[in-house]
């Protein structure tokens, strides 16, 4: 009768830490989302000032503004929990603003514009940022992923409904590309 009881509680004590921890990685992966959300939405702050800068100096590099500003809306319009979708477009941001920043090596009164210079190192300072976050979110997604995966705790995240996380990565092997600008 003791043994029974012993196995029952120890099997208790099993699912309870299991789910627990469960429930730790998705909360950690939840956070870290949330982080690379922040960083993104200053970026997406950011640009607005950015374009107008280079608006001043650079009109006619109107196409290319106008990419930045329709990914940045594209990038907002997102569902929160497309991860995938967003790490496209994000991609396809990060692209395109470094294309402006080739634009600006192209005006030297742009370069040394006191605003413009905040500006891009502001941008800068922020895409580190995006890079750490995106790297935590990724870490605690593979936290998240190797236990829902793993046996035995994938008897229980089954069983409680966890699903894998997606990756924040880049899809198409195209964004991985150094722009080109020509003149």
């Amino acid at each position: 009768m003791y043994v029974i009881i012993a196995i029952i509680v120890v099997v208790g004590l099993y699912v309870m830490m299991t789910y627990n921890g469960l429930v730790r990685f998705r909360q950690m992966t939840e956070e870290a989302w949330s982080g690379i959300d922040v960083q993104l939405k200053r970026r997406a702050d950011l640009i607005p000032n950015l374009i107008e800068t280079v608006k001043g100096y650079a009109a006619h590099e109107k196409s290319t503004l106008e990419e930045v500003v329709e990914l940045r809306n594209k990038a907002q319009a997102m569902p929160a929990g497309d991860v995938a979708g967003r790490a496209q477009v994000e991609g396809m941001l990060s692209q395109a603003l470094g294309r402006v920043m080739a634009i600006a090596e192209a005006y030297p009164d742009l370069k040394a514009n006191q605003n413009f210079l905040e500006l891009q190192k502001s941008l800068s300072e922020i895409e580190g940022e995006i890079q750490m976050s995106r790297r935590y979110y990724n870490g605690a997604a593979r936290q998240l992923n190797v236990k829902v995966d793993s046996f035995p705790s994938n008897l229980i995240a089954n069983q409680f409904g966890f699903q894998k996380a997606g990756y924040f990565e880049i899809a198409d092997p195209a964004d991985r590309a150094v722009p080109q600008v020509k003149f």
